[in-house]
């Protein structure tokens, strides 16, 4: 059974930084694509990044420069180290794992958390 779970949300201050992490179990991070997304109130989710099992990176315009996606195949996780935050960063993230990437289409990932909120007040 695969599951997807992630951990390191909260409330942080404008400009501050947040580690979220996601620990995966049922499946091979190493061999499937692996992503970041995340869900404003009354928005559609979106993607943030993605790291495809060759390694390639996907990052939205407006994280690039701050968000680094990453993962540790031999721990089977992702993370997501998120910088200089700003209040419209603030939403619900949530893993996401599927065959291959697609840039940061949400449609093709197989798999979700349940999400994490992150709030970035100013």
């Amino acid at each position: 059974q695969v599951q997807l779970v992630e951990s390191g949300g909260g409330s942080v201050q404008a400009g501050g930084s947040l580690r979220l992490s996601c620990a995966a179990s049922g499946f091979t991070t190493g061999r499937n694509c692996m992503g970041w997304f995340r869900q404003a109130p009354g928005k559609e989710r979106e993607g943030v990044a993605t790291i495809s099992s060759d390694g390639s990176l996907n990052y939205a315009e407006s994280v690039k420069g701050r968000f680094t996606i990453s993962k540790d195949n031999a721990k089977n996780s992702m993370y997501l180290q998120m910088n200089s935050l700003k209040p419209e960063d603030t939403a619900t993230y949530y893993c996401a794992a599927g065959r291959y990437c697609l840039g940061l289409n949400r449609y093709v990932m197989n798999y979700w958390g349940k999400g994490i909120l992150v709030t970035i007040s100013s």
